[in-house]
């Protein structure tokens, strides 16, 4: 066996961070085919496979492991070479998948803060509600609303947060607010789409408010926002977005109210890119400094 190419170990780390050839290919400015012999020549100078097939990609190995943190160790190096600066000079894209009210309000400004400090990391955000991938090609972080069943990745929970039952100032004025919780059911309801509803933890409806009907039903949470302010019914809200809005009223607090938690799911090797660290590092920063209005208490 020869000693492993430092370049056939620097394209393995690519692969091993996005799972995919093709990705991997997009990112070191090469094609598909390049990539595949590169892995090729590693497996031969290190006498075993590097990489087995996963659902819709590729997984490291146990070798593969081990190359790739001799890999890590190599990309430190070519960094050390930039000169004092350290971090200051960090570059790449990384992309993060996170609900629609988090990738407003925490992920944007998080992005916004990693970029002051790091000018050449840019940070795609992509908006979805849905469960944790098991195949997280093409994403770096994913944020999700309670824990995740996943494997081959690592999950840390970030935050709580609340959601209340909200009605706009002209819905109560016309229908009156109700002062029990069996009065619920004499109103309609704004809240998801439950046929299409993926997240389990957000299937809230049923048990909070049984016996209301649907009015205007959404799979994003920004159309619950406005039709609750548009007075189409009471919204079933995340207090830190309903709250920002002074046309909106809670009802029933503390009796009609809901915790739940946003997760971060992430592969290891992705964890350990600078720039991947330096978003999770904006992210926590931003829900610290937004932890109340998270869990919809009054900001001071």
């Amino acid at each position: 066996m020869s000693a492993p190419s430092a370049d056939d170990l620097l394209v393995l780390l690519a692969v091993g961070r996005t799972g995919r050839f093709t990705t991997a290919a997009d990112d070191l400015g090469v094609n598909h085919t390049t990539i595949a012999r590169r892995i090729a020549a590693l497996e031969k100078s290190l006498g075993g496979r590097v990489l087995a097939r996963a659902s819709g990609g590729w997984e490291l190995t146990e070798l593969g492991r081990s190359a790739l943190a001799a890999a890590e160790r190599i990309e430190a190096a070519v960094a050390g070479l930039a000169g004092p600066d350290g971090d200051r000079g960090l570059e790449g894209v990384v992309r993060v998948s996170a609900t629609d009210g988090f990738s407003a309000y925490i992920a944007a400004p998080a992005g916004a803060l990693v970029r002051r400090r790091h000018p050449g990391v840019a940070v795609e955000i992509v908006a979805a509600t849905r469960r944790a991938s098991q195949q997280r090609s093409g994403l770096d972080l994913e944020v999700v609303v309670g824990r995740p069943q996943v494997h081959r990745a690592e999950a840390h929970r970030l935050a709580d947060y609340t959601l209340g039952l909200y009605a706009a100032r002209d819905y109560v004025a016309e229908h009156g607010a109700p002062t029990t919780v069996r009065e619920l059911s004499r109103h309609p309801l704004v809240y998801f789409i439950d046929s299409m509803l993926q997240v389990d933890d957000l299937d809230l409806a049923r048990r909070i408010a049984p016996d209301m009907h649907e009015s205007v039903s959404s799979t994003n949470v920004f159309v619950h926002v406005e039709a609750t302010r548009a007075a189409a019914g009471l919204g079933l809200l995340p207090c830190f977005m309903a709250d920002r809005h002074a046309d909106l009223v809670r009802i029933l607090p503390g009796e009609v109210e809901a915790r739940l938690n946003y997760w971060m799911v992430a592969r290891s090797e992705t964890l350990r890119r600078p720039e991947v660290a330096a978003v999770v590092a904006a992210i926590r920063e931003t829900v610290h400094a937004q932890r109340s209005v998270l869990l919809g208490r009054p900001v001071a």
